[in-house]
């Protein structure tokens, strides 16, 4: 063999070692100057090859240890030695990019031509730092929690039995300290009578049987220091140690468990006996899913199942056809699971089909964390009760019933209430809509009673009927006096020697009335009243007084429609003449043709005209001539009602529609049923109510205000207005569906200026109407008087002439008519001032006043007629001189 071969592949071999090893290998000089790195170097410093060579190697240590790693490195080349790695010493070193990491580093000098070098193995141990610090994390942990372990943990030595070492709990549970524990038997702590089967089974304990029987628990009993014994539950686990094979025992307590589970049982012992011996209650429970669990003899008794027949059958089975389709028992036991408990009565089914009235109490059933384990029932046959209760509220409704006078049914009430329940006082409190109250009226009271006039209204705040109404519940009070109820009535009934109370409401059609109140001289005297059974008698005299109310309504009603009707007749017969239209004027001549072409039919009628012309004496000649002449003609003014009453004028309201209607009302519309309804001034219609008016005339039918009724009406409608209607709908102040509806069959009345020659019969008719109703004789009417009324331009029309003769007949004291002519002088006045702006603006603003009957403000009103304010108008007629009597 080659000897230099031999030498270049050892140095070849040597070469590929040192550039494999997984520790970096740094060569260094006497002056710490790097003279040879491997791969590893590089990869674990991050600095390449030849970055390091030459450089002092304490680039490769952190700042903060440079100065001293200096020294270190002379004294060690004074003194070189191989130093291993594991030597204790905490290292860092830092990367190129700064990074420190835990290093174990290994030096080993050697001597070369040069002088002594120095070989470092520096190996990363971040990962074995961090699995040592995570070890003993764990290590405290387990140790925290074997010390501070709720259960006593023992470590005994396996096979002798020798106690190892203890927790904290176990020096508690024992009553021994930790020196006097450690090194003793187990035997010592175990009961004399127990010691040598124990003692037995330890020395014969295999490790097999160990880890077959590790975790086991073992209810035994131990010894404390005292002698005392008492019960635990103690759990053995082999486990190995440095010091070999041992035993792990943790030992519980169980003192209270048992004391508590010996509490339990005889309780439920007791319990059994007592469900047992029951005979009037089927006791009985059930699994969340409604099975029944459990069964009694009296539940046999009752439903007629034995147990063997019901367990494990769904409780469904009790309840009849009718409530099961509607879901009824799953209903209960999903109110149950969420309220805990649930009582009702109602029907049940036994096992031979027969129904039974039960009163059935459900009471949900769960554990200490809550979760539902079951349901018991309690279930009472109340049959007999039932039938007793029906007779009784048969007769009461019969009673009540039969009183349709209230002052009578007030005492009926009182003798009913006697036959339910014992009581020395009860009282009826009605509500009020006006006063929006309760009225009070006593119907058996304690003779110390005293109220006067103003308790016998009742607020809803403060007081037990108040509350009742309110809340539309029961209100049971076993003490009056203890503070929640401080109004003067209760102070009252607690000075007359009133303890307790019980108040009901009193409902009727789902609408609240008042309430029933009974009370006692004693405690408490209905806490355990069968509150269902006065419910029902209060839902009974509900019924009463909402019928006794309703007949006297209907009758006071019945009454109003019969004067109503008569008062309308009477005016019709009375006040008009349907043939005093007076005039010869051809324009007059085709008003009545078209009055005679269009009463027969059912059209309706626009009459058209200026104010005064005698539109509602032609409406009023259409109704005369028609098929409903022997119908009632009602007239409804809507510029004399306010729009917010203007729709229940017309439509009528239900009794509470709106404050203030304390009665039901019938509109105008159903009055007229049959008939024919005049509307005038119907373009004083506000916007919004004209949609209802278009509503009830196409489809013939109409709601009151307050109610979801529909009534039909069959009407004939006629409508007249002074208004431009046409206008006003192309200003969006009228709408044009109504209109058009409207203006079926218009008429227009010309004014009295347009038919100048109607006015000598005008007067001659007014002065012998007026001069006979006054028990005057007037004959003779001066021409000039005739020829000054003739030219004068009327703008009041039919209405100021004939106020005016009425007011010359006044002024006439024989038989020669004496009109106050400078009344009549503006016609020649006109001539010369109309010229002039003032005049004309004067003139204007008059015939707004007389259009709007003297009124100012209001939408209807003069200066809402002029597009003026109100102050505005004052102004100008103090400006102008215009006074009352000018218009």
């Amino acid at each position: 063999m080659d000897l230099g071969q031999t030498t270049w592949e050892q140095a070849h071999l040597f070469e590929r070692l040192y550039e494999s090893l997984p520790d970096g290998i740094l060569l260094m000089n006497a002056n710490g100057e790097i003279l040879r790195v491997n791969v590893q170097t590089e990869k674990l410093f991050g600095y390449s090859r030849k970055e390091l060579l030459g450089q002092p190697v304490e680039i490769l240590i952190p700042e903060r240890f440079r100065a001293g790693h200096v020294g270190q490195r002379n004294a060690y080349h004074r003194d070189p030695r191989l130093r291993p790695m594991g030597a204790g010493l905490e290292l860092f070193a830092k990367r190129k990019d700064g990074a420190e990491f835990p290093v174990d580093i290994m030096l080993s000098p050697f001597k070369t031509d040069e002088g002594m070098l120095v070989v470092a193995v520096v190996r990363d141990i971040k990962e074995r730092k961090r699995a040592e610090h995570a070890l003993q994390e764990s290590r405290a942990m387990l140790e925290k929690l074997f010390e501070s372990s709720p259960d006593g943990i023992v470590l005994v030595t396996s096979p002798e039995g020798r106690i190892v070492r203890v927790n904290a709990q176990a020096e508690r549970i024992s009553g021994y300290s930790r020196d006097e524990l450690v090194g003793r038997s187990v035997d010592d702590f175990i009961p004399p009578r127990s010691r040598n089967p124990h003692g037995l089974n330890r020395l014969t304990y295999r490790p097999e049987d160990r880890a077959e029987g590790a975790g086991a628990i073992l209810e035994l009993y131990a010894k404390r220091k005292d002698g005392v014994e008492f019960p635990v539950e103690i759990t053995c686990s082999p486990v190995e140690t440095d010091d070999g094979e041992m035993v792990l025992g943790v030992v519980r307590d169980v003192t209270a468990r048992k004391q508590a589970e010996d509490a339990l049982r005889q309780s439920e012992e007791r319990l059994r006996s007592i469900v047992e011996t029951v005979k009037d209650y089927a006791i009985f429970t059930l699994d969340p899913e409604g099975r029944v669990t459990s069964w009694t003899p009296a539940a046999e008794r009752i439903k007629g199942y034995r147990a063997e027949e019901i367990i494990g059958q769904h409780f469904s089975r009790f309840y009849p056809p009718e409530d099961i389709e509607r879901g009824k028992p799953d209903q209960e036991l999903r109110l149950v699971a969420e309220h805990g408990r649930f009582e009702d009565e109602g029907w049940r089914v036994r096992k031979n089909g027969s129904r039974f009235w039960a009163n059935v109490v459900v009471t949900a059933l769960r554990d200490n964390a809550g979760n539902l384990r079951g349901f018991s029932k309690i279930t009472r046959d109340f049959t007999a009760r039932k039938q007793a209760e029906e007779a009784l509220l048969l007769e009461i409704t019969s009673v009540l019933l039969s009183n349709l006078d209230i002052r009578r049914l007030l005492s009926a009430i009182s003798a009913c209430l006697s036959q339910v329940t014992p009581h020395d006082y009860s009282s009826l409190a009605l509500y009020d809509p006006e006063l929006r109250k309760l009225r009070l009226h006593l119907l058996n009271s304690p003779a110390g009673l005293d109220l006067n006039a103003e308790e016998m209204l009742i607020p809803f705040e403060g007081t037990p009927a108040g509350l009742s109404f309110s809340s539309r519940q029961p209100v049971v009070v076993d003490r009056l006096d203890d503070g929640r109820f401080t109004t003067s009535t209760i102070q009252h009934l607690i000075e007359a020697g009133i303890r307790s109370g019980c108040w009901l409401p009193l409902i009727s059609h789902g609408r609240p009335l008042g309430t029933l109140g009974i009370a006692s001289v004693k405690e408490g005297a209905f806490a355990k009243a069968n509150l269902n059974l006065l419910s029902q008698v209060a839902n009974q005299i509900a019924l009463a007084i909402d019928n006794a109310s309703a007949v006297s309504q209907i009758n006071g009603l019945a009454q109003r429609l019969t004067e109503e009707k008569r008062y309308l007749e009477d005016e019709l017969r009375t006040e008009y003449n349907f043939e005093e239209i007076i005039g010869e004027s051809p324009a007059l001549k085709r008003v009545l043709k078209q009055t005679e072409t269009v009463a027969p039919t059912d059209a309706t009628v626009l009459i058209l005209g200026e104010t005064g012309t005698g539109k509602e004496l032609v409406a009023r000649a259409i109704h005369n001539l028609s098929a409903r002449r022997e119908r009632t003609f009602v007239k409804l003014n809507c510029a004399a009602i306010p729009g917010g009453l203007l729709e229940s004028e017309l439509f009528g309201h239900e009794k509470g529609a709106f404050t203030g209607a304390i009665s039901q009302k019938i509109g105008r519309l159903q009055l007229a049923h049959q008939g024919t309804l005049f509307l005038d001034e119907v373009g004083d219609i506000p916007l919004e109510l004209q949609p209802k008016l278009l509503r009830a005339l196409q489809e013939k039918e109409f709601e009151r205000l307050g109610s979801t009724r529909t009534i039909p009406v069959d009407v004939r409608l006629i409508a007249a207005t002074n208004r431009d209607l046409a206008k006003m709908v192309k200003d969006g102040q009228f709408r044009s569906d109504l209109y058009y509806r409207l203006r079926v069959f218009p008429i227009h009345l010309a004014p009295l200026r347009e038919r100048p020659g109607d006015i000598p019969i005008l007067v001659h008719h007014f002065v012998q109407k007026h001069a006979r109703r006054m028990n005057k004789r007037i004959s003779t009417i001066p021409p000039e008087t005739m020829q000054a009324l003739g030219r004068w331009h009327w703008p009041g029309n039919i209405r100021e002439i004939e106020n005016f003769i009425e007011r010359a007949v006044i002024l006439s004291p024989g038989s020669v008519l004496r009109v106050p002519l400078s009344e009549l002088a503006e016609p020649e006045m006109r001539a010369t001032e109309l010229s002039t702006l003032e005049a004309t603006e004067r003139e204007h603003i008059l015939r707004a006043l007389r259009e709007a009957k003297g009124v100012i403000a209001g939408p209807n009103g003069a200066a809402a007629r002029l597009g003026l304010r109100r102050t505005t108008l004052n102004n100008k007629m103090r400006k102008l001189g215009i006074t009352r009597k000018d218009f």
